[in-house]
Formats: C-alpha cells, structure tokens, sequence
C-alpha cells in the first residue's frame, strides 16, 4: 500500500510529494490535468517565498528562468501612484505558472514520487470515519494518508463538506497574457491597480508579454463573464492610468475565466486527510500570497503527515491546525482587510488620499505583503 496518495499536482501538491518523498515515503501524486499545464495567476513569487524554495532546495532554475521583481506599484482611482521597493536587494520573481508548477513537479518526481496525469478523483474512500484513499472511476486508489491539494474547487474537500465559497465576497478573475506596443515596462516591478468595484493586477513576464488580470465583482444578469477578452479590455481602456499604455495591446493567448475566488475551509480532523494549498482555504490573490501560502501550507503537511505516518493521529490535526495559524494568521486577517478595502469604494477613497498624505505607510505595506522578513 502507498503510505502516501496527493491529489493535485500543483505547487502544493508537488512540493509536500518532494519533501516526503526525500523524507522516505512512498508517494504517489495524481492530478486530472497534463503537466505542463496553463493556470490563471498573477505570475509572481514574492520574496518570501524565493527564500523559502531556497531552503528547501526547490525549483532550482527559478531565479535563471525567472524574470527579477524589485518591488511593487500600486494605484488608486485618484490617480496617486506609490512605488514600494523591497529592502536590502530582495526580489521575487515573474515566471509563467505554467514553467513554475512544472518546475516543482520535476522536483518531486526526482525525489521518489511516482506521478500520473490525467487522473479525476471522483471522492474520497472513508472507511470508519476515517480516509482510506480515493475513487477513479470504478476503481480505488488507497493510501495510509490522502493529502487533497486539488485546487480552490476542491472534489475532496467539498465532497467532505470540509470547504464551501462564502456568501461574500464573490469575485471573479479575468486573466490573459498581452502584448503590448512597446514591450513591457521597464521598471521591475509588479503592479496593482485598485478602483471602484475592481483592481487590476499587472506584471511582465518572460517573453516579452504582460500579465494582465481583473478581478471584479459578478452576480446573475452580468454579461462580462461571457465574453472575458472584452471585459478586460473595457476595463484597460477605461482606466486613465492604463488606457495609454495599453492601447492597440494584442491578446496573446485566450483570456481565461476563473471563479468564485474565495473559499473558506474549516479545520480538517478526519484522520486519514491532510488539506493543502488552495483545498486548504483560498482568499482573492490581491496581495499575491496564493503561491506562499500553498508553498509553506506544503511544508507544514508533509510535516503532520510525516508524524502521522510515524506515530499515528493523535494530536495531528491541532499541532498542523495550530502550525498554520501560527505562520498565517497575521496575513490572513491582513489579506481580508485589504480584501474588505478594495470592496468599499469609499475606502478606496480615504486609502488613496492616506496614500498620497502618507506614501511611506503604504511602501511599508507592500513590504509585509512580499514577506520580506521571512526572505
């Protein structure tokens, strides 16, 4: 029998295959996807984050593949605009996720883990009260322990009644890589643009092409879901700061659909499961944290995995619930406030004019945002 099965092959999903694997376990990791894959992201890796891959020894070739982000640019719908530079010489990275995911892949397939696409999980075995593996199709694949790592619309932590989307917010995003006259900016930076009802998050990535996504508000009798490609360029050409310089911009690739963002996920105590990355819990990508939280939520699951394997469940679910709490907690209620922000436009408005009477409060904030301390 596996000691252990992961379900989605992702950066989550890769990077717990790699560390237990390196740690002597034997994994298997499925995802219903053929790597590599597109995905909609915003296409950055924050400083943080470059350092926690450092440390664990992980995508390797990222800073050579990657091209280097020195800081952040961002916005308001009064036209302030406050350049956030991270301290000391840190830069994070842009690189298409579809070069990034494959990457950590790799990793894990060269630590041990056996890995095979194109494989839908349709729910989970749970024999006892506890998980014994997955179904596919008609058959099972059974595992000592099933970490879900299977994306913000979790088949495994939905079907356990483990995540749901919460009533509010309910945001969608819009995403497409863009070639624009000109090229990219020169300036190495990400940017994020918020208005009224929307933000707008910008960034170069190799190849000359820019990632361009929206992030708006839907609800029923809504129409822009229907046609992404110009939603997004209604939006761009709307905006006085981008209308410019994305003029004549060329769709490079079909714009993508993804929603809604938010997912809110309670403490999984189903011995058996482990919840990772997005399954985990999915809060809208504003501040970029995605790939941080599912890089180190991996960490932390392979290490209760790990003890399980070793010693058996006792105690595992709250030493990992409290291990995550402990490393998120602060970026949590930091991402939902500026998630709540970015809601109201009347704090859009009172952010933007603090922005432009306290510029330095907000650089400090783009800072905490790329996890500069833990880099």
């Amino acid at each position: 029998m596996l000691d252990v099965l992961i379900v989605g092959a992702g950066p989550a999903g890769a990077v717990a295959a790699a560390l237990l694997a390196r740690a002597g376990a034997r994994v298997r990791l499925v995802d219903r996807a053929v790597f590599p894959r597109d995905k909609l992201c915003g296409d950055t890796i924050n400083p943080g984050t470059v350092s926690t891959l450092k440390r664990l020894g992980l995508a390797r070739s990222l800073e050579s593949c990657g091209l280097p982000i020195d800081g952040m640019r961002v916005s308001g719908g009064n036209g302030v605009v406050v350049e956030g530079r991270y301290p000391d010489g840190m830069t994070g990275r842009a690189l298409l996720r579809r070069e990034f995911d494959w990457m950590l892949l790799q990793d894990a397939v060269a630590a041990g883990a056996q890995f095979e696409p194109g494989v839908s999980v349709k729910s989970a075995v749970v024999e006892g009260g506890r998980v014994a593996g997955v179904r596919i199709g008609d058959a099972e694949l059974r595992a000592r322990v099933t970490i879900a790592a299977d994306g913000r619309r979790s088949t495994l932590a939905f079907g356990l009644g483990l995540a749901a989307h919460p009533a509010r917010p309910r945001r969608w995003a819009l995403g497409a890589y863009m070639d624009v006259a000109g090229g990219t900016t020169s300036a190495r930076l990400g940017e994020m643009h918020v208005r009224d009802g929307h933000y707008i998050g910008v960034a170069p990535v190799p190849g000359g092409l820019t990632n361009v996504c929206l992030v708006t508000p839907w609800k029923a009798g809504d129409d822009r879901l229907d046609d992404p490609g110009k939603a997004i360029i209604g939006a761009l050409s709307r905006d006085a700061l981008l209308r410019d310089r994305f003029a004549g911009a060329l769709m490079a690739t079909t714009p993508v659909v993804l929603g809604p963002l938010a997912v809110d996920s309670r403490d999984a105590a189903i011995d058996g499961l482990v919840l990772a990355g997005d399954a985990a819990g999915f809060i809208d990508p504003m501040t970029g944290d995605g790939l941080r939280f599912a890089i180190r939520g991996a960490e932390f699951a392979a290490g209760a995995v790990s003890d399980a394997l070793a010693h058996g469940w006792t105690g595992v679910h709250e030493r990992h619930a409290q291990a995550r709490r402990t490393a998120f907690a602060g970026k949590w209620r930091f991402n939902r406030a500026v998630r709540s922000l970015a809601g109201s436009p009347a704090a859009v408005a009172a952010a933007a004019a603090g922005a432009r009477l306290a510029p330095a409060v907000l650089r400090r904030a783009m800072i905490y945002a790329g996890d500069c301390r833990q880099a």
